[in-house]
């Protein structure tokens, strides 16, 4: 009995071998934890039908939509961790739900095993075209004027785009009544009827009513200027340095995925990211390709978890 265990333990490791060569070896489900229709869902079934024509097994999308993305992360995070089941998570649903829920039916960093970030989703500064102000700059002074003078609307509190105009009011030190919403697109409707002065939006969903002039766009939130928008001053430039939110979606899988699966996947994704439909399709929605290391990705996660934590908190927004 004495060679029992070292007998099982050699059989274990060159099972987990033989499975890491022959993945994937049957349909792979990647869920979206949101309704169909905005980034989160773009990216998965851009992403997945490159997969489907590597891998030669079909990557299906799934659906699994409800409070706040939470839901569809848990049903991954109590799944077995075999591959065939990932996640797309986001800034929302993995970096910002630990401050905003008291009891979170998972851990983002132990619930998880990160396999790549594969995009940034940055936000524009839009304000409606009757706000005497074309530069992130030009909102600050007139806010600092006239306190409580400019509002804002956004998806919710809490939501991505609240946090990001609470990081801008609290960096340039003023006061901008929040209305919100229940998602982005009535928030935006009223910013185009001038029911409200301005909000933070995806890029992508702003620009369509900015280039016919029924909003403007002043400011974009990443760190960089946008490939697909290089005239789009950053915020940091242009009046709040070191500003930045820059909202990430990526693909993780349940808590312990073999380390030999994660590079498969983590390759072919990569390999994905750089082909050239890729690059044009992920430009015209004006999302900015990331691709990184599953540690690399680990990193950022905790790193956001603390960051998203700190805006919360100075916004005083209450944890459900």
């Amino acid at each position: 009995m004495k060679h029992a265990v070292p007998l099982l333990l050699a059989c274990a490791a060159l099972s987990g071998a033989a499975s890491a060569q022959t993945y994937p070896a049957k349909t792979i489900r990647l869920v979206v934890p949101f309704a169909p229709g905005g980034p989160n869902d773009n990216i998965a079934r851009i992403v997945g039908q490159k997969l489907t024509e590597q891998f030669g097994q079909t990557v299906v999308v799934e659906n699994r939509g409800g409070a706040g993305g939470t839901i569809g992360m848990e049903f991954v995070a109590r799944l077995p961790p075999d591959g065939y089941t990932l996640v797309m998570g986001g800034s929302s649903s993995m970096a910002v739900a630990p401050s905003l829920y008291r009891k979170l039916s998972y851990d983002p960093l132990k619930d998880f095993t990160p396999v790549i970030n594969v995009a940034q989703v940055p936000y524009a500064l839009a304000t409606n075209p009757g706000v005497p102000a074309k530069t992130a700059k030009d909102v600050i002074v007139i806010a600092a004027r006239k306190s409580g003078y400019l509002s804002y609307g956004s998806s919710g509190a809490g939501s991505m785009s609240s946090l990001a105009a609470e990081l801008f009011k609290s960096m340039s030190n003023t006061n901008i009544v929040h209305v919100p919403y229940k998602g982005t697109a009535p928030a935006l409707t009223d910013v185009v009827a001038g029911q409200i002065d301005m909000m933070f939006a995806d890029v992508a969903v702003v620009q369509p009513h900015s280039s016919v002039g029924k909003l403007r766009m002043v400011g974009v939130t990443s760190s960089k200027r946008l490939v697909s928008l290089p005239e789009l001053p950053t915020i940091g430039e242009s009046g709040i340095k070191g500003y930045a939110v820059e909202p990430w979606f990526g693909i993780v899988g349940p808590a312990n995925l073999p380390k030999d699966i994660v590079s498969r996947l983590n390759g072919a994704i990569f390999t994905a990211l750089k082909s050239a439909d890729v690059v044009q399709r992920f430009g015209a929605l004006h999302y900015e390709i990331v691709g990184s290391t599953s540690e690399r990705f680990a990193a950022t996660i905790k790193a956001d978890v603390g960051h998203y934590a700190k805006i919360v908190k100075a916004a005083g927004i209450t944890p459900e």
